[in-house]
């Protein structure tokens, strides 16, 4: 039997903020309570009502509850007598489905387009994106056939290819209302995103008009997300190029795009040294926050199925218990997401399939493994940790420290909308897309560029788009000191306690000239100098880094400089001091 539809008193939203009276109040009650920001944008709504409405609000805030509180009173109104929810995938289609089910809203999550009806005891249907490009005639049909509302949540996807967003506007056109929801910063392109509107920029582009909007620092302010920790790690590269050069570098240090791109590969290798101490780094602030958090989870958003399965069996090692794997192709990867969100697992490794929507309060620790370096695709996955389930709560994310990533990271606060870039300017969309091809594949044949070998050093914290720490070793104490940060504190607890664990390092640092470094320090060091001699060589003549090392190999004779002595690194060291007062450019 379909459910009923009660009348409601049109105080019930002034006065209460709650939806109608369902058959069971008293848990809807229960199951909402609203926060202040959703009760604003809910009086946004419906004190001026209107077709099309876009919701921003910060991952972890609450739209799933907002949406379904608005789709309540306009079903017991009468505005609307069905509902369609397009999410992006699978998953969350299912996601909705349970929470529209809590509040007396059936959603059916298996609805095909082919079928026509859905059976009488639903309230509505849940597809995703790539459902409604299958066939938007048809839903058009459908939404023509009833008052619908349709929910886009994260609306942008409409915008990431111009056939989707064609799909939903010809699907969606004639519905009676439409509920945009996004979570995540827009980014610009020329692909407007349907029923959202924009406004002149001044320099011949738009920008999208957000409706209501609650943003991450706002939300931190009310408590209602935790404050991120961004734990940063950098270390010495060394690698083989697609022509065969040998390079040494460090991540995150000045070089080519194309050259920070094969640094962070070699640093992403599940048979390095660098992945491997940061996940036991991770590991062990994870142990620090279950301290407070007892079923607190970590997640590792991976690459490639290859390195996922692969920093899942380093995980093995470190704890001792094998981690849930979730990939896109295996069609049980909802059910654990389901089963690792109920229970009190250490650790999930995933790809792309926890990178957006999906709710798992307990994630509490992540490590950014993952080439992909989009400010959008960021946003999705951090905002995978912020959710708060009681005060004091934190996150923390394992970065690598590469000059992008830290900056999306100190730029946690920023709002962004969507632009509509003037036609004769270049599409960022386009050029976001090139620069992932340049950090994955691009120059890099299958086969020929190989990772010889990393280190990891702990490079810094950054919180509340400030830097903390000093550069140190991984496994020192100094890093014992960052990772072991307490689990629960207020955002302004947190930046005090890092600048006093920063003015304790920086008191108890040795002065450079009186230092004294082990071997393994030293060797470091030298590397450290010389990669950077190198790469002031390169930009003066344009030579690659890999001939260069070859050149003073020759030149000064002995091993790899991944393997030389300290008076081999010395000596080339000196060599390359000596061309850059002897040699000409071009010489």
């Amino acid at each position: 039997m379909s459910r009923p539809q009660p009348s409601c008193d049109a105080t019930d939203l002034a006065v209460t903020g709650l939806p109608p009276a369902f058959p069971d109040r008293a848990a809807w009650g229960t199951a909402t309570k609203l926060r202040a920001w959703q009760t604003a944008a809910l009086h946004a709504y419906f004190d001026d009502p209107r077709k099309d409405f876009l919701a921003v609000a910060t991952p972890g805030a609450g739209k799933t509850s907002f949406a379904l509180t608005v789709a309540a009173n306009l079903l017991a109104k009468r505005v609307v007598d069905r509902i369609v929810i397009v999410a992006p995938t699978e998953h969350l289609k299912t996601q909705w489905a349970e929470a529209a089910d809590r509040v007396g809203i059936a959603i059916d999550p298996q609805f095909g387009v082919r079928q026509g009806k859905a059976a009488r005891d639903f309230n509505g249907i849940a597809l995703t994106y790539a459902g409604v490009a299958a066939n938007p005639l048809a839903l058009r049909i459908r939404v023509e056939g009833f008052k619908t509302l349709v929910v886009l949540d994260e609306v942008h996807h409409a915008g990431d290819a111009l056939s989707w967003g064609e799909s939903v506007r010809e699907a969606f056109d004639p519905a009676t209302r439409r509920l945009m929801l996004t979570g995540t910063p827009f980014r610009s392109d020329t692909n407007p995103i349907p029923f959202v509107r924009y406004e002149p920029t001044g320099d011949g582009g738009l920008r999208s008009v957000a409706d209501f909007t609650y943003g991450y620092a706002q939300a931190l302010a009310d408590q209602i997300v935790r404050p991120v920790l961004f734990m940063a790690y950098s270390g010495e590269m060394q690698w083989r190029t697609s022509a065969g050069d040998e390079v040494n570098a460090r991540l995150g240090g000045p070089m080519t795009r194309d050259l920070a791109a094969q640094a962070l590969r070699t640093a992403l290798d599940p048979n390095g040294s660098w992945i491997s101490a940061v996940l036991q780094a991770a590991d062990t602030r994870l142990t620090e926050v279950r301290s407070h958090m007892p079923d607190a989870g970590g997640l590792v958003i991976a690459t490639d199925q290859t390195s996922a399965r692969a920093y899942a069996d380093l995980l093995k090692a470190i704890t001792g218990r094998k981690p849930t794997v979730v990939l896109s192709d295996d069609p049980g990867s909802g059910k654990k997401i389901t089963a690792f969100a109920e229970g009190d697992q250490r650790w999930m490794v995933a790809v792309r399939m926890v990178s957006e929507g999906v709710d798992v309060p307990r994630l509490a620790v992540g490590v950014y493994a993952t080439t992909t370096s989009t400010p959008l695709f960021f946003a999705q996955a951090v905002g995978r940790f912020v959710r708060a389930r009681a005060r004091g709560e934190t996150a923390s994310v394992f970065v690598p420290s590469v000059p992008l990533l830290l900056s999306f990271a100190a730029e946690m606060e920023r709002e962004r909308d969507h632009v509509l870039a003037a036609r004769s300017e270049p599409d960022e969309a386009a050029l976001l897309a090139a620069a992932e091809l340049t950090q994955t594949e691009a120059d890099l044949p299958e086969g020929t560029f190989a990772a010889l070998g990393s280190e990891a050093d702990f490079d810094r914290v950054v919180f509340d788009g400030a830097d903390f720490g000093l550069t140190t070793q991984s496994g020192s104490a100094e890093e014992q000191d960052y990772l072991g940060l307490p689990g629960l504190l207020e955002p302004d607890q947190v930046k005090d306690l890092l600048r006093r664990r920063q003015a304790d390092h920086a008191s108890r640092a040795p002065r450079p000239e009186h230092a004294e470094r082990s071997t393994h320090q030293l060797l470091r060091d030298l590397r450290k100098e010389l990669n950077g001699l190198v790469a002031a060589w390169h930009h003066r003549t344009d030579t690659p880094h890999g001939v260069i090392h070859a050149e003073l190999r020759a030149a000064c004779g002995g091993p790899p400089s991944a393997v030389a002595g300290a008076d081999e690194l010395q000596q080339r060291i000196d060599h390359i001091r000596h061309w850059a007062i002897t040699r000409k450019k071009g010489a």
